[in-house]
């Protein structure tokens, strides 16, 4: 996945299988317009598997510069990408929350060229963790 334009942030959408707690209506309709868009992007089954297989594809993506993630609440996928030893750059990282947002919000934020850095500040810990993830996909360390 390369973005369109030179820094221009990558994309990645989750689909949160698992845990289904985003509205099915949002991840529905927030692929659409990323479909629709022609913009590259990388759309992952669940974060929360990922990151529990400690997947090396997240160290990828969070090494890949700018990252603009479609998921859930900034917070837990801050921990998920640190529970795989993939750590998000806070100043290079925005979270669109398809829980709380709507798809049209999520799509234009997704498909603007502007970044939005919204991890919260400080350390990682368990209390960061997502609330919804099942607890066979949670790490442990």
């Amino acid at each position: 996945m390369s973005p369109s334009a030179p820094n221009a942030p990558s994309i990645l959408y989750c689909h949160c299988r698992y845990a289904q707690v985003v509205p099915p209506e949002v991840k529905t309709e927030v692929l659409k317009k990323l479909c629709a868009s022609n913009l590259p992007f990388e759309a992952v089954p669940d974060l929360c598997e990922l990151s529990a297989r400690r997947d090396p594809s997240l160290k990828r993506l969070a090494a890949a510069g700018p990252l603009k993630i479609a998921a859930c609440y900034p917070r837990a996928v801050k921990w998920l990408f640190a529970a795989a030893d993939a750590a998000l750059a806070p100043d290079a990282t925005q979270v669109l929350n398809m829980r709380t947002l709507s798809a049209d919000e999520v799509g234009v934020a997704l498909l603007n060229s502007d970044l939005n850095p919204n991890l919260p500040a400080g350390k990682v810990s368990a209390a960061d963790a997502p609330d919804a993830a099942p607890a066979n996909l949670v790490p442990t360390s």
